[in-house]
């Protein structure tokens, strides 16, 4: 768990109270060491904390001159880049609020967040995130100033309020001489009940929540989460995770600041593993879809193989299967397995952790939704010390996290330092914490509702095992009952099915129905593969889809998801009947996931009503014609008539030993 040595080095925060202060402290005494790196035209940048800090103040006194004022909001819309991470430690300088924004978002998703903030000032990091705000600045009355990190394709832009990112770190340098001491007198002023940033939640069931965290909330928390596990100064991360969620704030700006280790930026998005493996980082965390994806990449390596190797990775990962996690955790196995295991790191364990970037990770976490317990023991049987976190942007991310020597997969840990856990009578799980937010932004309805006193409602329905690690079911307002009263959880049961590398989403539904039915999207690539190994000719997602081959396929894999549902009691009832793969792949752009990947049930839901109608019918065929947006933001259709299936379902395992005796 944490090393109280660890804790000792990192400073005070009572006194070093907000990200600035903090900053200052490591300038002063980390001033040579590593803060940021940044890939540029493959080459890898290194920016030390005094360098920081003298870029820092150069651009907050260059806002200064253009007439930022402390509690104005600045937009921060890009990838992962120095200066966007800056510009959150520039705001907070001199007490105006950073305001993260999906760069992904298209204009109008992006206007929402802009506009309830208030943004008077935004960054943008390149063309693209520009050109968006151009369109959209008629209709956001408050936003005066907009300033460009990258300048290639903006540098011929005539407008008064557009300015290049150097410019104005030039504008504070003359301000700074004709000012001196200003910036450090400014960072004075702050305190530890400011806010430091609103980041907004991400809105499966309606426009996003603004959440007004203080530097207290997120400094305590992030602190908590460092001191439970031990985070030095040399440690390193990769911040590839879009720097409007939370957990890339945690991680990659607040932990960073606390412990004095150097966060690294990718090139783009696409040399994102690459960078990874070049990088290879000793603090790493992934959602599951990450590591979903990369399993998926694993796979499909391996069947394109050659029959030797492709036996010998089957053979070591059975050794890894069987005795990789308890050797990790320093349980007792016999000197054999031992062997094979070291033989195994030699020729398989060993280089297919370098290809992927994780060979130095020394500490790894999971969160944002329930992994697949399969995947889970996966990377920890190849001796990745993988784990599982609970938090959400409310709690400032850090409740619970799994203990070394305590790992569960079907847990996410214990509660962390400052924080306590009770379960509400409806399941709900509720949590107090010095990292609980403020409150919502300009909405104290459902402030009042998410809040009881310290008391914050997650949503999340929970309970805690017997080891006092909490379990998360589902989303509390998710699990629902079919009608002959077995729990339903559909988080649970997609997550089981998207083990599988083939199937890269799924959206089960069942509550107050009969029985549980699902939507599958197919993994393009890995199915892709698979198609094309076997000499299947297909010409589009669409077409790969609708393939008789393909349904036979993920039938077994439904089948074999009912085998495993058959042996959980609580769950068993809940098998998969029917099914159908969709036509399309869910997306963001057409409003069926979040931003976060995240599922918005209601919305597909309406959208794909004559969908479910089939399942729930005796339908073999639907029919449906569906609205996409294409990557250039045009509008355009899609028909498809789907193949609807029964799947396999299995007697509970719990009923036949009941019966037997």
């Amino acid at each position: 768990m944490a090393d109280a040595r660890s804790a000792s080095a990192y400073p005070d925060i009572s006194v070093y109270d907000t990200f600035p202060k903090l900053l200052r402290y490591n300038a002063q005494n980390r001033a040579d060491k590593p803060a940021m790196r940044e890939k540029n035209l493959g080459i890898w940048q290194s920016f030390t904390w005094a360098e920081v800090k003298a870029e820092v103040d150069n651009m907050a006194a260059g806002l200064l001159a253009l007439g930022l004022k402390r509690g104005d909001r600045i937009a921060i819309i890009g990838d992962n880049r120095p200066r966007l991470y800056w510009m959150i430690a520039v705001a907070q300088s001199v007490g105006a609020v950073p305001v993260p924004v999906y760069q992904d978002s298209v204009a109008d998703e992006m206007k929402y967040p802009m506009e309830h903030a208030e943004a008077r000032f935004a960054l943008a990091e390149d063309q693209e995130q520009v050109d968006k705000l151009l369109y959209l600045k008629d209709s956001l009355p408050t936003l005066e100033q907009i300033i460009f990190d990258e300048p290639r394709g903006v540098r011929d832009y005539s407008f008064d309020y557009l300015h290049d990112y150097e410019d104005i770190v030039a504008k504070g340098a003359e301000y700074q001489k004709a000012n001196p001491g200003i910036i450090d007198a400014e960072i004075d002023k702050g305190s530890a009940d400011d806010i430091c940033i609103i980041p907004y939640t991400s809105g499966t069931t309606g426009n996003p929540k603004g959440v007004l965290l203080t530097f207290r909330n997120l400094l305590t928390a992030a602190y908590n989460g460092a001191t439970f596990e031990g985070l030095r100064e040399d440690d390193q991360v990769l911040a590839y995770l879009p720097l409007a969620w939370i957990g890339d704030t945690a991680f990659s700006y607040a932990q960073a600041y606390i412990c004095g280790f150097c966060v690294a930026c990718p090139e783009n998005s696409d040399t994102v593993l690459t960078d990874l493996r070049e990088l290879g980082p000793t603090y790493f965390f992934a959602p599951p879809r990450i590591f979903e994806n990369i399993l998926t990449q694993v796979s499909i390596r391996i069947e394109d193989a050659g029959k030797l190797k492709r036996d010998m990775f089957h053979y070591f990962m059975k050794v890894a299967r069987r005795v990789g996690i308890k050797i990790l955790e320093g349980q007792p196995v016999s000197a054999g397995d031992r062997l094979q295991y070291w033989l195994g790191n030699i020729m398989v364990y060993g280089p297919l952790k370098n290809v992927l970037g994780l060979s130095r990770v020394r500490i790894g976490y999971t969160a944002g939704e329930a992994i697949g317990p399969d995947i889970f023991d996966f990377y920890r049987s190849l001796g990745i010390n993988l784990k599982q976190l609970y938090g959400s942007t409310e709690t400032s991310v850090f409740v619970t996290i799994q203990p070394d020597g305590q790992i569960k997969p079907d847990t996410v840990g214990v509660p962390v330092d400052g924080v306590d856990i009770k379960i509400a009578d409806s399941g709900e799980l509720m949590i107090k914490s010095p990292g609980i937010f403020k409150e919502y932004f300009k909405n104290p309805e459902a402030t009042e509702e998410a809040k009881d006193g310290d008391w914050f409602h997650t949503g999340d329905a929970g309970f805690l095992d017997e080891d006092g690690h909490l379990k998360i079911i589902d989303r509390a307002k998710d699990v629902g009952k079919l009608n002959d009263d077995t729990l339903f959880a559909p988080k649970y049961i997609e997550n089981k099915l998207k083990f599988f590398p083939e199937i890269r989403e799924a959206v089960a539904f069942g509550n107050r129905r009969d029985y549980c039915a699902a939507f599958i999207n197919i993994d393009h690539e890995a199915v892709g593969n698979w198609a094309e190994r076997r000499g299947i000719a297909y010409a589009s997602y669409q077409e790969l889809a609708a393939l008789p081959q393909v349904y036979d396929m993920i039938q077994d894999q439904v089948a074999q998801v009912n085998r495993d549902l058959a042996g959980e009691e609580r769950v068993a009832g809940s098998q998969i009947r029917r099914f159908l793969i969709l036509h399309k792949m869910l997306d963001a752009d057409d409003g069926e996931l979040t931003r976060t990947s995240k599922v918005r049930r209601r919305f597909i839901g309406d959208k794909y009503g004559v969908l479910i109608d089939g399942l729930y019918s005796d339908a073999t065929q639907a029919a449906i014609e569906t609205e996409i947006t294409f990557e250039d933001g045009r509008k355009g259709t899609v028909k498809a008539d789907l193949e609807i299936r029964n799947a396999e379902t299995v007697a509970p395992k719990h009923k036949m030993s009941q019966a037997a005796e």
